[in-house]
């Protein structure tokens, strides 16, 4: 036994170490089980929409773009140049 540990924090480090392996011997069953389930549905349900949201549209917004004159093209270049020197 450490000197510089109590009785109690021993006991503590005893359950925590305990509670640690029965998770995870309780999450491998688990896992284990839910694959085997898995296994024997052998086909994948669809997902129904939920009733209470609307429909939503497959299409997004059209893209919007705008020509930039030569002065423009030039000060944007300046621009990036500025922000790439520091």
């Amino acid at each position: 036994m450490p000197e510089h540990a109590t009785t109690l924090q021993l006991i503590g480090v005893v359950v925590l170490a305990v509670a640690a392996v029965v998770w995870a011997v309780v999450l491998l069953r688990l896992l284990r089980l839910l694959r085997r389930a898995g296994r024997r549905s052998g086909v994948r349900r669809s997902t129904a929409p939920l009733p209470a949201l609307p429909s939503q549209t497959r299409i997004g917004p059209s893209r919007e773009s705008v020509e930039l004159t030569p002065a423009e093209q030039d000060a944007f270049a300046g621009l990036v140049r500025h922000l790439a020197n520091g």
